[in-house]
């Protein structure tokens, strides 16, 4: 017997989450434009703007806010996978194409509407985003959920 449902949505929800927002935070030190506090108030202003203002509770903010939206792209690609067969079957494909849907859904449509960023974004930001979000996102969430 696999893995309930629900429990395929939390380990994904763990595992991808904590390796992105690792990856997010190695990148923000590594570019020193801003603290990782910063990077993750900016990510809770998204849905709460004051949060970019609040200090170490706008990055708590802002780290919850990255979980609960990990959970919604844990959630659908599992949902998906319990009733198409083929998801879990060929994990490594549909977890490489749905990391590219979440790429292009968070970077091209969310957080462009969201905070107006400018497109076409760099090639830097491109490449190390669909790493994150094929590598560290996708393929972890699909390997998760074909445990049930």
């Amino acid at each position: 017997m696999g893995w309930s449902t629900g429990k395929r949505i939390g380990v994904a929800t763990l595992v991808a989450g904590t390796l992105d927002i690792l990856a997010a935070a190695g990148l923000t030190l590594y570019y020193g434009k801003r603290s990782v506090e910063q990077m993750l108030a900016g990510v809770g202003s998204g849905p709460y703007p004051p949060a970019a203002n609040m200090g170490s509770t706008g990055a708590a903010i802002g780290l919850v806010t990255h979980y609960v939206l990990m959970a919604i792209m844990a959630a659908v690609f599992v949902f998906a996978a319990d009733r198409i067969p083929a998801l879990k079957r060929q994990p490594l494909l549909w977890g490489l194409l749905y990391g590219l849907a979440t790429y292009v859904v968070m970077n091209l449509i969310v957080l462009h509407l969201r905070f107006d960023t400018p497109l076409p974004p760099s090639t830097a930001a491109i490449v190390s985003q669909l790493f994150c979000h094929i590598v560290l996102v996708g393929v972890p969430v699909a390997l998760v959920a074909r445990k049930g």
